[in-house]
C-alpha cells in the first residue's frame, strides 16, 4: 500500500483550533502528501471551514458541512465520499507523530487486516491534567491496556480516535451505528462476527490532546459505562466479568472508608498501596510529579464515573418495563 490509498476521516464539532493542530501534524508526515483528508463538520456553530481552506495548498483535503447527527454517522458520511480504498478515522483532538502513516503502511504491507487500531499517548507539552487523564485511560493498571496499551489483548476493540477500516469492511458492515459513545466497539464486534480480522498496530500511536476538566471527564466515562450494558445486550457473546471491575472497585473503596469507623484499616491500606503504585507508574510514564499526583483523582473519577454509569444502565435494562433500550435513548443520535 502507498500513501494515496488512504483517506483520513475526521468529524469535528465546534473545535476549529483542534483541526488546525491536527492538519499541521499532517503536513509533517514522512510520506508523500498524496493521502486524502476528509473533514466532516457535524452541524457546528463554530466551524473550521476557513482553517481547512488554509491548508488546501498543502494537503489533498475535502471539507463537508452537514446537520448534527453525531460522530458515528459523520464518519460514515465522510467514508461514503472519500476516494481512498482504506480509511483512517481520527478524533479532532489528536495529533499525528511524523512516522504515523509510515508505520501503518509498513504493517499493512506485511500483515494486511481490514481493521486496525492504534494506541494514544501524551506529548511532553500537554498539561499535567491531560497527562494524568491519559495515564488513567491507557495504563495496564487501570484499563488493562484495552485502548492499545498492550500488544496482547484478548478481544481487542479499536477506538475511533485512531482506527483504520478498509473500504470493503465499511461497505459490508454499514459502518458506525447511531449510539454514542460505544459506536466503535459495536462496529468492531460486528466486524469480527463477519469474519474480518482486527488487530493492534502498537507503533501507530497518536497524541490524544483531551481538552477536558475533571468534571467533563466524569461525564465522558459515565457515558462509557452506560453504553457497555447496551453492547452486551446487542452482542451477548462479548460479555466479560471485567466490565464490572470499576463498579466493584468503587464499592470496595467506599466500604473501606466505612470500615475505618470500626477501626478496620487493612482495606484502606490495600487501596493506599494501589494508588501509591499508580503514582509511581504515572511518574515513570510522564516524568512529571504533578501529573503523577493528579493520576489519583483521575483514576477515582474514571472508576466512579464508569462504574456508576454501568450499574445504573444495567439496572435500568433489567427492571425497566419499557421497550428495549428506551430508558437509555439519550445515548442515541437521531438520523433522518
Amino acid at each position: 500500500m502507498i500513501a494515496s490509498d488512504f483517506s483520513f476521516i475526521v468529524p469535528v464539532y465546534n473545535r476549529p483550533e483542534e483541526i488546525r493542530e491536527l492538519l499541521e501534524s499532517f503536513c509533517t508526515l514522512e510520506v508523500p502528501k498524496t493521502f486524502e483528508v476528509v473533514i466532516v463538520e457535524d452541524g457546528s456553530t463554530l466551524d473550521a471551514r476557513l482553517i481547512t481552506e488554509h491548508f488546501s495548498d498543502q494537503l489533498n483535503i475535502s471539507y463537508y458541512f452537514k446537520d448534527n447527527t453525531g460522530p458515528g454517522h459523520s464518519r460514515n458520511y465522510g467514508m461514503e465520499r472519500a476516494k481512498g480504498n482504506y480509511f483512517i478515522i481520527l478524533d479532532s483532538d489528536c495529533i499525528l507523530p511524523k512516522q504515523y502513516l509510515t508505520e501503518v503502511i509498513s504493517f499493512l504491507n506485511t500483515t494486511y487486516v481490514d481493521c486496525f487500531g492504534g494506541p494514544d499517548a501524551a506529548q511532553d507539552n500537554f498539561t499535567e491534567l491531560q497527562k494524568a487523564i491519559n495515564f488513567s485511560m491507557t495504563s495496564m493498571l487501570t484499563t488493562g491496556g484495552i485502548r492499545g496499551g498492550s500488544k496482547e489483548i484478548e478481544g481487542y476493540e479499536p477506538r475511533s480516535f485512531n482506527m483504520g477500516l478498509s473500504k470493503e469492511a465499511f461497505c459490508a458492515s454499514g459502518g458506525f451505528g447511531a449510539i454514542h459513545p460505544g459506536e466503535d466497539p459495536d462496529l468492531s464486534i460486528r466486524l469480527k462476527a463477519m469474519g474480518y480480522r482486527i488487530c493492534l498496530i502498537p507503533e501507530a500511536f497518536v497524541y490524544h490532546k483531551r481538552r477536558v476538566s475533571l468534571e467533563r471527564f466524569f461525564v465522558q466515562v459515565y457515558k462509557f459505562g452506560q453504553v457497555r450494558p447496551i453492547l452486551n445486550k446487542w452482542h451477548p457473546h462479548s460479555k466479560k466479568w471485567t466490565y464490572w471491575f470499576p463498579t466493584f472497585f468503587m464499592l470496595g473503596f467506599f466500604i473501606s472508608l466505612l470500615l475505618l469507623f470500626f477501626d478496620v484499616f487493612w482495606a484502606v491500606y490495600l487501596y493506599g498501596a494501589y494508588f501509591l503504585l499508580a503514582v509511581i507508574l504515572a511518574f515513570q510514564t510522564t516524568l512529571d510529579v504533578v501529573a503523577a499526583l493528579l493520576s489519583i483523582p483521575a483514576i477515582l473519577i474514571q472508576f466512579s464515573g464508569y462504574g456508576w454509569g454501568f450499574l445504573k444502565a444495567k439496572t435500568k435494562l433489567i427492571f425497566s418495563r419499557k421497550t428495549a433500550l428506551s430508558p437509555l435513548n439519550v445515548l442515541f443520535f437521531k438520523i433522518s
